[in-house]
C-alpha cells in the first residue's frame, strides 16, 4: 500500500506565490466565504476562483464544505501559521557559525 506524503513547505509557498491564491487566502482570513461571494470580491469567474481554490486545497492551505448547491471554504489555521518556522528551519538548519570558511572559493 503506498501512501502520498502531504503537501512540502514549497508546495505551500508555491501556492501562495501567485497573486489570486494569496488574496484568496487574504480575504479567507477574515472568515468563512463561499465561492460566489470570493467571485465578487475578486471580480473573477467563478472557474477561475475554483481552480485557485483547489490549488489552495491541495496544498494544505484551506478546507472546503459542501451546504447544499453552494461550496465554503476557511483557512487551516494550524499550516499557515507554522509555514514560516518550516520555511525558515529549511533555509537555516543548526550550524555553529562559521568563524573561518576553510573552503571559500576567494
Amino acid at each position: 500500500m503506498t501512501t502520498l506524503a502531504g503537501p512540502t513547505v514549497l508546495d505551500q509557498l508555491k501556492a501562495l506565490a501567485q497573486e489570486t491564491r494569496y488574496e484568496l487566502v487574504r480575504h479567507l482570513a477574515q472568515g468563512e466565504r463561499c465561492v460566489c461571494d470570493l467571485e465578487s470580491l475578486l471580480e473573477l469567474p467563478q472557474s477561475r476562483v475554483s481552480y485557485h481554490l483547489g490549488v489552495l486545497r491541495d496544498a494544505g492551505l484551506i478546507v472546503s464544505e459542501q451546504r447544499g448547491k453552494n461550496m465554503y471554504y476557511t483557512p487551516r489555521r494550524a499550516p499557515l501559521f507554522t509555514l514560516g518556522g518550516h520555511l525558515l528551519t529549511d533555509l537555516l538548519p543548526d550550524r555553529p557559525p562559521l568563524m573561518h570558511q576553510t573552503d571559500s572559493v576567494c
